[in-house]
């Protein structure tokens, strides 16, 4: 026997009582009774309250069917043409199912899947016995999710050889010996079978129930009750627990970062690799330990989550101690604030004479606390609130100018884009929303008064949606400041949020929440952002070859882009934008032409939109240059990042704005002689 197969071989052993256990428990998934009432409710809000009216017959039950497949396996590596095939016969009753709630179709397609998977990994993991060839002239392409799904094993199998040959290679590239890339690479296969044998009931009913509202319209989801809260934790910013960040490793929950201020770091007790192998409720009289090992992270952490106030014990394994040694120590939950994912801000000084101060307020998500308001609490947190105070406390740091940093913002609530808008305009309308019944309703600043009244100019990018195209629209329109970046991602869509629990009152289990498409929005100028998003006056990024590839333009079955009738308002009176933005135009191209970090981006966009599938060499000698050069120009990022800590594109955002500061007051000083030679 070849010595190297010997020791795979024993994982083999191991991995067929694994995988089988892993099978059984899919084997066992069924629909509960309240899924089946959620689905009935789904059904009948979509049907009768849903922006777009669309009937559930043949010809959408065809596009769920399609949906869901893509749901499972969007890459196209798990099913075969076959599997497709043998449920074509949906494609005409998969309507009819959910208007029964007759759910059983879905769960057995997902159990073909679940098949699927585990002979994939068994197939990649017999590879890992055998030599490659990494002299062969061959790539793979990443991104498969417009490849035709396989046809038959075999060619499936070519898919996989490709896959475990490039994993190999990357850990080759690494350094490792072949003896640790073969372990490595077999758990890591492996945990995509546990994975599978993991996921239970509620999950399978999330992945159908969202193939049906998506295909509705791609912003309509279903949240499960454990969804639902999460949702609820990143809208307010703060959740009940003791502070700290999980995450799997291997069969172990790990603890990747302890939350500064909470009961964790509080206690001393706990630090980041710390492994949790335990969780119990109460202190030393309360309920016993149960043993959490191999439990998925979420179960987890619902165990570990609880009111304020209440105890809980953990039994871990230090870091760098032994796998046998356990300490358990006890924790009393409180509430812990998300500083991390709120607003900030910072200032950066151009040396000038003299020195320009430019702040910048960076906002991840339009959130708030819809709870504590709605009980009256007066210190409910919102962005509103917190850019209010950022602003005030800039104001006295005497800034000359800002930049609103929305990049990687997808959006959040529609009274909070009103309200961070207020704060830097005086009055009038925001944003127009129109409703499935053709009304429209004029959405205006909530609270007259500018907080902010200086130079302004507003960061955007591909992923800056919604909310952050109301606001950013909104700040165009009025000519309050510059749009700069690239074009955003243009959705222009409302959402409502549906407790399922208050549509059926006599139900004991809690059903989850439905996110549902209600209305569009238009700018005050009767533009709507849907497709088109916020063009910005500035372009940074170098646009995208192919837009159809980016943004709501991607999604399927997305709603069209309309106009309707301008709003009044009364444009800002400031800096005159349009009459410098020539100039700032042309002073930027000049710097960023040249500049290493632009030069990085541009290459980057490039690469996107000339490889969209990212097709890789599978050859080790072009792999190696190719990280070679990434290496290099990681070394030179890190270089310039040491010399200045602000991006490039925060960089170049204020290098505009005191181009503006500058501009607008030659443009003054010009006029001045005219005016003083008429005395």
């Amino acid at each position: 026997m070849i010595p190297r197969l010997a020791a795979l071989l024993l994982l083999v052993v191991a991995q067929i009582f694994v995988s089988g256990s892993s099978l059984f428990a899919v084997a066992d998934l069924e629909p509960t009774p309240s899924q089946l009432r959620t689905t009935h409710i789904i059904n009948r809000l979509v049907q009768a309250h849903h922006y777009r009216k669309v009937s559930l017959d043949d010809s959408l039950s065809a596009l769920i069917l399609n949906r869901y497949f893509l749901t499972l396996d969007p890459n196209h590596n798990y099913f075969l043409s076959e599997d497709i095939a043998h449920f074509d016969y949906l494609q005409h009753r998969l309507d009819d199912a959910i208007r029964r709630a007759r759910l059983e179709p879905a769960f057995e397609i997902y159990k073909i899947f679940a098949q699927r998977v585990e002979e994939r990994v068994n197939y990649a993991q017999s590879l890992l016995g055998y030599p490659f060839d990494f002299t062969i002239d061959e790539s793979i392409d990443l991104n498969r999710n417009k490849a035709d799904w396989a046809k038959s094993t075999d060619e499936i199998n070519q898919v996989w050889r490709k896959r475990v040959k490039n994993d190999f290679l990357i850990e080759k590239i690494k350094g490792l010996n072949n003896k640790e890339i073969q372990q490595q690479l077999f758990k890591r296969y492996q945990r995509l079978i546990t994975r599978i044998g993991l996921l239970n009931t509620t999950d399978v009913f999330q992945f159908f129930i969202n193939a049906y509202v998506t295909t509705v319209e791609p912003h309509t989801a279903y949240f499960s009750p454990r969804a639902e809260e999460n949702f609820r934790i990143r809208m307010s910013l703060s959740l009940e627990g003791i502070g700290a960040v999980l995450q799997t490793e291997n069969e172990f929950t790990l603890i990747r970062r302890i939350v500064a201020g909470g009961p964790a770091a509080r206690s001393g007790k706990l630090q980041a690799g710390d492994r949790i192998t335990g969780v119990g409720q109460g202190g030393d009289e309360g309920e016993a330990v149960v043993n959490v090992v191999g439990w998925r992270l979420d179960d987890v952490v619902d165990l570990i989550r609880g009111e304020k106030g209440t105890l809980v014990r953990l039994e871990i394994i230090p870091k760098e101690a032994k796998i046998s040694t356990r300490q358990l120590l006890t924790l009393t939950r409180d509430q812990i604030k998300l500083e991390d994912q709120a607003a900030k801000k910072t200032t950066i000084n151009i040396e000038e004479d003299p020195t320009i101060k430019i702040g910048v307020v960076s906002l991840p998500t339009f959130y708030i606390d819809f709870e504590a308001k709605n009980r009256g609490d007066e210190n409910y947190r919102s962005s509103t609130r917190d850019i209010r105070k950022l602003l005030k406390e800039l104001e006295d740091e005497s800034i000359d100018a800002l930049v609103v940093d929305l990049r990687d913002n997808g959006g959040g609530s529609l009274d909070e884009a009103l309200g961070v808008t207020g704060l830097f305009i005086d009055s009038g309308p925001v944003v127009q929303v129109r409703d499935s019944r053709g009304r429209v309703r004029i959405k205006n600043d909530p609270d007259p008064g500018i907080t902010y009244n200086g130079p302004l100019v507003v960061l955007v990018d591909r992923d800056s949606a919604s909310a952050s195209e109301i606001f950013a629209g909104a700040i165009q329109d009025y000519g309050r400041g510059l749009i700069l970046g690239e074009t955003s991602f243009g959705k222009g869509t409302v959402q409502n949020l549906v407790s399922l629990d208050r549509v059926i009152s006599k139900s004991d289990a809690k059903l989850g929440q439905l996110k549902m498409t209600i209305a569009q929005f238009f700018r005050v100028n009767g533009h709507s952002t849907q497709f088109s998003g916020v063009v910005p006056d500035i372009t940074l990024y170098p646009e995208n070859l192919s837009t159809d590839n980016n943004g709501e333009r991607a999604l399927e079955r997305a709603l069209p882009s309309a106009t309707i009738d301008k709003a009044r308002f009364e444009p800002h009176h400031g800096i005159d934008l349009p009459d410098l933005l020539p100039e700032l135009i042309e002073a930027s191209k000049e710097r960023t032409i040249d500049d290493a970090d632009f030069i990085s981006l541009r290459d980057q966009r490039s690469e996107e939109a000339l490889n969209p599938n990212q097709a890789v060499s599978l050859v080790e000698a072009t792999r190696r240059a190719e990280t070679s050069q990434q290496g290099n120009n990681e070394e030179e990022e890190n270089k310039a990042g040491a010399k200045q800590p602000n991006d490039a594109l925060i960089r170049e955002a204020a290098r505009i704005l005191v181009d503006m500061i500058h501009f607008s007051r030659s443009s003054v000083a010009v006029e001045l002689p005219s005016d003083n030679s008429a005395l």
